[in-house]
């Protein structure tokens, strides 16, 4: 792994990828705790998505490590901060707090991984130009949710709910820091390990605290499923490639699409009202991201 981040036109269309899938996986799981508790739908969630990704570890061979390093410890605390643990913290959050606040605090994510980063992370310091545009692309955010973004649900749980969601987002912050400083290591095997130690983690967690799991119609079976295929195998894949190459700081420019891509998704599928500040935002995101990643996009127009 090269210390410097290496970003490529195929890192900007993996984060919007990322960005599009994950902006409507909130809507997916409001749908979910319809009918099954919120940590069986994050055991469900990370199962189907294990059993995906190890059939496919298997069948590329099965390695993991490329060298003699075997960093364990950094490799649990990945599984237990990129999915066990903010998954059971966001499906239970979210019963108490607004679409809009679990919006702001993914958005936050890009926020809290810019000091992690360079302290920690060789390549990706924080420099002013930088954390200025991170600044304007959460404004962006914060002005595209509005009204929503700390309205209160009026929840005895609100405020722990809060935390919650906060608590998902410092975990995938601290996660991505701690896979892009591993050690050589192989990609498919990376995607997969976490997840099965997550697994382990999250399922006898949903037992003991939920009891067992309720029988699922087949609508919510399809969106368990949907759920553990689709923004969690798919999106997991892609999410370590561009960490480990490009880096944790320009992974976090995911969060700030992912309120876009709620909003817009909303719109087109649910016909939900558009709101009149999203031209309005999608500029200061985007202004803030150019900022933000000048130098790499400076790089990749200079070779178009």
């Amino acid at each position: 792994m090269s210390d410097s981040p290496i970003i490529t036109p195929g890192s900007w269309a993996m984060i919007a990828i990322l960005g599009m899938v994950w902006g409507g996986t909130f809507l997916v799981i409001e749908l979910a705790l319809e009918s099954m508790p919120p940590f069986w739908i994050a055991a469900a969630r990370i199962s189907f998505a294990t059993v995906l990704t190890l059939l496919i570890w298997r069948a590329m061979g099965g390695k993991l490590w490329r060298t003699d390093e075997h960093a364990w410890i950094s490799l649990i605390i990945v599984g237990g901060l990129s999915s066990a643990v903010p998954f059971m913290l966001l499906s239970w959050g979210q019963q108490f707090v607004t679409s809009g606040f679990a919006g702001v605090s993914m958005a936050a994510v890009a926020l809290l991984v810019l000091p992690l980063a360079h302290f920690f992370v060789p390549g990706d310091r924080m420099t002013t130009r930088r954390l200025l545009g991170f600044l304007i692309g959460f404004v962006g955010v914060l002005i595209l949710i509005g009204g929503q973004a700390f309205t209160s649900t009026g929840d005895l749980l609100e405020t722990p709910g809060r935390i919650a969601c906060l608590c998902a987002a410092s975990c995938y912050a601290i996660s991505s820091v701690v896979m892009r400083r591993l050690p050589p290591i192989d990609p498919i095997g990376l995607a997969a390990v976490p997840l099965i130690i997550g697994s382990a983690f999250v399922i006898p967690t949903a037992y003991l605290s939920e009891g067992p799991p309720p029988w699922p119609d087949a609508r919510t079976l399809g969106i368990l499923v949907f759920l553990g295929l689709v923004p969690t195998a798919g999106a997991n894949f892609l999410r370590v490639w561009v960490i480990r190459t490009a880096g944790p700081v320009f992974m976090s420019l995911t969060n700030y699409q992912v309120p876009i891509w709620s909003v817009v998704l909303g719109g087109l599928f649910l016909s939900e009202p558009l709101p009149s500040s999203l031209i309005l935002a999608l500029v200061l995101i985007l202004a803030g991201v150019g900022l933000s990643q000048y130098g790499a996009l400076s790089r990749l127009f200079s070779r178009a």
